[in-house]
């Protein structure tokens, strides 16, 4: 064999491994596309892995509130601590350790309680204290404007619960509601 011979048959080979490597990552990502990742509400035990084990820096879990189950309370143990020094709105006494949870008074004794996502990081204490104390109207999501969809989920991995699933891109969100709560 040639010294030639023996070049042009290694880059030969060399290009039909490269092929097939793309190959099979793009039958791969085909079986992933129509798939995403998002979280069973119901499953979920607030752990706070969603906030640190995803691979972004900012993790793509934020929380979401359900309205309809909400009561609206003016202690809301998802916005508060659970047993504040005194029931105000300073900063010790509020739950989230960003700020996420903006609280705006409509009517006494009801306040309307929303989440400012870019300041959520996702670490489910308010969805914890949301849950334990309060009527759950609070929980987490995987914000797909956010995640890469990666072929395996490093929070899913994580999660001691085993609450993240590949869903259907026609669904991609799970959401509470009260009709949900048998399930």
């Amino acid at each position: 064999m040639k010294r030639r011979s023996f070049f042009r048959d290694m880059l030969r080979g060399a290009t039909a491994l490269g092929l097939g490597g793309v190959a099979v990552g793009l039958i791969r990502k085909a079986k992933a596309d129509g798939m995403v990742w998002q979280i069973d509400p119901w499953k979920c035990t607030q752990c706070g892995r969603c906030a640190t084990e995803c691979v972004l820096e900012q993790s793509a879990v934020k929380c979401v509130h359900s309205y309809d189950m909400c009561g609206y309370c003016r202690l809301c143990t998802g916005y508060f601590e659970p047993q504040p020094n005194k029931l105000n709105t300073a900063a010790e006494n509020q739950l989230c350790p960003t700020g996420a949870i903006v609280r705006k008074f409509v009517e006494d004794p009801y306040y309307e309680y929303s989440i400012n996502e870019p300041l959520c990081v996702g670490c489910s204490k308010c969805v914890k204290g949301c849950t334990m104390f309060g009527n759950g109207s609070l929980h987490l999501q995987i914000r797909h404007d956010r995640c890469v969809n990666c072929n395996e989920c490093s929070i899913a991995r994580a999660c001691p619960a085993d609450a993240i699933h590949r869903v259907p891109v026609g669904k991609p969100y799970k959401f509470k509601s009260r009709e949900d709560q048998t399930t």
